[in-house]
């Protein structure tokens, strides 16, 4: 967090996380043996040391090892697409001498790979927090505009503790000059 007497940045971490780095690896490592699994026992040489996939029936057995394979490592290259485009990262900046937040993420490529959002600062309604617990807790932060929009302001991930996320939204909604929603 950059912070300035006028000016605050908080840097946004994408999808280069350990979390997906390890995911991504595992599926990777699950599908190449599944797939070459299923492809020794349409051959009949083993492919895969350590095995015995040569004796696996292609049909249904092969055929349903090598299509499982397919599909994790599928699911793989979008999980190391997404970081190495570092989807979803960037930052926010709230910006008090020209009134203005700014909300920059990474996309996709393509027309929309540069997410931009501005919003003027008397544009602004509140600062909302939403917390949500249970078996997959989200406690997120929220810019909500005037027109009734709301722009998550946290990163995907770990959720904050309670702590944190009041202290940052108090801290927010002081900043920016607007009201707090959802700290009861």
């Amino acid at each position: 967090m950059y912070t300035m007497a006028q000016i605050k940045t908080d840097k946004i971490l994408g999808s280069r996380r350990i979390s997906n780095y390890f995911w991504a690896t595992i599926i990777l490592l699950g599908g190449l043996s599944f797939f070459l699994v299923g492809l020794s026992s349409y051959l009949k040489i083993e492919l895969l040391p350590f095995t015995k996939s040569t004796d696996l029936l292609f049909l249904p057995q092969g055929i349903i090892m090598t299509f499982y394979g397919t599909a994790a490592i599928l699911i793989s290259l979008f999980l190391w697409l997404t970081i190495i485009w570092n989807i979803g990262s960037g930052y926010n900046e709230f910006n008090r001498d020209i009134g203005l937040v700014t909300i920059y993420r990474l996309g996709f490529p393509g027309k929309n790979r540069l997410i931009k959002l501005r919003y003027k600062i008397h544009d602004i309604y509140s600062i909302k927090v939403q917390i949500q617990e249970g078996l997959t807790p989200k406690r997120e932060i929220y810019l909500k505009t005037k027109d009734k929009r709301e722009i998550p302001l946290t990163q995907v991930g770990q959720p904050m503790s309670l702590a944190q996320i009041e202290e940052r939204a108090a801290f927010l909604a002081k900043f920016l000059g607007v009201i707090l929603e959802g700290i009861r």
